[in-house]
Order: C-alpha cells, then sequence, then structure tokens
C-alpha cells in the first residue's frame, strides 16, 4: 500500500514539474509585460493617444504569448481612464534573446485592435525607453 502511494506520489510529482515551469515563464511574461507598459505610457507620449488630455492606467492584461521568426510576441490590452470614460489601447511587443538575455525589439500601441504577426511587427523598431531585463522576476 505505500508503495503504490509513493509511486502515484512520484508520478503526480514528474507530471507536475511541466506544468509549473510553463506556469512561472508566463507568470514572468506576464509581469514583465505589465511593467513595461506601465513605463512606457507614463514615460513617453501616450497622452498622444488620448488627445492630450491626462489618463489613469486601469488595467494591464496580457492576452497571448507567440513564437514567431525566433522572437516572442505578447499581445494585450490597456485599459485607461481619460476624463470620463474608458478607453482600451491594444498592444504588442516583440521580445529576442540578446547576450543571454530578452530585450524588447519591437513595440506597437494602437487604439484598435489588430492582429500581429512578426513581419507586421518589425515595421515598429523599438528605441530602448524602458528595458524589459529591469523587470524579469525571480518567483523562487
Amino acid at each position: 500500500m505505500r508503495i503504490k502511494i509513493l509511486i502515484s506520489l512520484l508520478f503526480f510529482c514528474l507530471t507536475s514539474l511541466p506544468v509549473l515551469a510553463v506556469e512561472e515563464e508566463y507568470n514572468r511574461y506576464e509581469a514583465s509585460f505589465k511593467n513595461f507598459l506601465t513605463c512606457e505610457l507614463t514615460r513617453t507620449d501616450a497622452v498622444n493617444h488620448f488627445k492630450g488630455k491626462d489618463f489613469t492606467i486601469t488595467m494591464i492584461s496580457l492576452h497571448g504569448i507567440s513564437q514567431e521568426s525566433g522572437m516572442k510576441i505578447l499581445t494585450g490590452a490597456v485599459q485607461c481612464f481619460v476624463g470620463d470614460e474608458y478607453k482600451t489601447l491594444y498592444t504588442a511587443v516583440g521580445v529576442q534573446p540578446l547576450a543571454d538575455k530578452e530585450v524588447v525589439s519591437y513595440y506597437t500601441i494602437r487604439s484598435q485592435d489588430f492582429s500581429i504577426l512578426a513581419t507586421e511587427l518589425i515595421r515598429f523598431p523599438y528605441k530602448e525607453r524602458c528595458p524589459w531585463s529591469q523587470y524579469w522576476i525571480d518567483l523562487d
């Protein structure tokens, strides 16, 4: 009986490890995505998206992560309170490895939802203002 329990416990632990690793990676990307967008919107000309009006970020949501042409593409939305209404911006961030780190290579943000492909995202090269690596979080 004890052997069956030990085998079951060992099997559970071994099969759970890949799921936990994927979840940890997703959580790291989600935290980096949220912090990066907060930095970008508050440090740059984000007021252009709202015609010069003051705004408050109320929500940032990571919709998905895909891999294309050696680049991780993170897509999501940012909801802001502007004046007396909520507005949503849609964003895509291209993250590529560079010298054992990941850096943002491409970034775009729009007022309408869009389907993003690496070829489309590459039209929007990113000049580093808010470094991606600054927001890596060690969950251990």
